[in-house]
């Protein structure tokens, strides 16, 4: 045998391995794919539930932009910055109870902080 002849008989059987390993992984990738996304989470589902229309007509433009668009107010100009009553705060959005006022307190940012209900 020739030494021609033994480099490509070496050629041939490393492009063989590389196709088979590469086959092997391929194989298993497509066999487990579909285990791997139904692990994945499901789609948030919400209690409360509007179309976007229906949002637009329930909130103020400064409420929709805050609870639907993930906008905040700048610092030092919401009404609540300055509130003092006691209370539960509660979203505008669903009614739900967010915060207690006992645990309201200046965070020094502009924005009041608020604790669990």
């Amino acid at each position: 045998m020739s030494m021609g002849m033994f480099d490509r008989e070496i050629r041939l059987m490393m492009t063989r391995r590389l196709l088979l390993r590469r086959g092997t992984i391929g194989l298993a990738v497509v066999c487990f794919a579909p285990w791997w996304a139904a692990l994945a989470p499901a789609a948030e589902v919400f209690e409360v539930t509007h179309s976007d229309a229906d949002w637009r007509k329930l909130l103020t433009p400064d409420q929709y932009a805050v609870l639907r668009q993930s906008d905040t107010e700048r610092p030092f100009t919401s009404a609540l910055l300055h509130e003092e009553r006691r209370g539960t705060f509660v979203c505008a959005g669903c009614d739900r109870d967010l915060f207690s006022s006992t645990t309201k307190f200046d965070s020094g940012t502009g924005w009041r902080a608020l604790g669990a209900a």
